[in-house]
């Protein structure tokens, strides 16, 4: 499922990451396959920032604002009953 097109505030950096795979495993939509011993972002709109991959990468190589762009103008429009809306 996407959500809202460039609205993802996910940051990956190749340079940090050593290819463990803590990521593919723990993110629910696969934003994340492997990619010549490392991962690499499959398609960021995929991304609903809830988080779980920054917060298990050992080597900080994931950065993920949680409840903001996608994940939460989904959120306030189903809370508010009204289309999704960034900003």
């Amino acid at each position: 499922m996407k959500y809202l097109k460039n609205v993802v505030t996910l940051l990956y950096d190749a340079e940090k990451c050593t290819g463990c795979g803590t990521c593919l495993t723990v993110c629910p939509h696969r934003v994340f396959e492997p990619y010549e011993g490392k991962v690499r972002i499959t398609d960021p709109d995929l991304c609903m920032e809830c988080g779980a991959c920054a917060q298990n990468c050992p080597f900080d190589a994931i950065e993920v604002r949680k409840g903001v762009g996608c994940a939460g103008a989904i959120l306030r429009g189903m809370l508010s009953g009204k289309e999704p809306a960034c900003g």
